[in-house]
């Protein structure tokens, strides 16, 4: 039986109850919803929360994936640039899309088409991922 359902004693027996709303689940053993409506009004606000969530931290992507093309520009695929300067940019270090460490092992960050790499200097460098051809 999952732990979090709510079990109350009700006269010597055990009585689950609805997830959501709290009232007595009465059927199969594994039900965990008193109704259909139940059931859907709690994915629905599990969906909205997740939503939330997700828009947040794309939002933080998409503002990192700025500060790098504006600091790349249109052409440079590479650049050295002092750490200082993306923290002046607001640049959030923690939100990346993926990452991997290298032959001499350095975190190498991502965001979408960037990566990033910081060095013991306080330097950063930038480069421009190539992407194949667009179909």
């Amino acid at each position: 039986m999952p732990t979090d359902i709510i079990i109350s004693e009700s006269k010597d027996r055990h009585q689950r109850l609805c997830r959501l709303c709290k009232q007595p689940v009465t059927g199969r053993g594994d039900k965990i919803f008193c109704s259909a409506t139940s059931k859907a009004n709690y994915h629905i606000k599990l969906n909205k929360v997740t939503t939330e969530a997700s828009e947040r931290i794309d939002k933080i992507l998409h503002h990192n994936r700025s500060i790098l093309l504006e600091i790349m520009g249109k052409n440079s695929t590479q650049k050295k640039v002092p750490r200082a300067l993306m923290d002046s940019k607001k640049f959030h270090f923690g939100y990346i899309t993926h990452y991997h460490v290298n032959a001499q092992n350095k975190t190498v960050h991502y965001v979408y088409d960037f990566s990033w790499m910081i060095f013991s200097d306080q330097e950063v460098l930038i480069k421009r991922i190539a992407s194949g051809p667009i179909f």
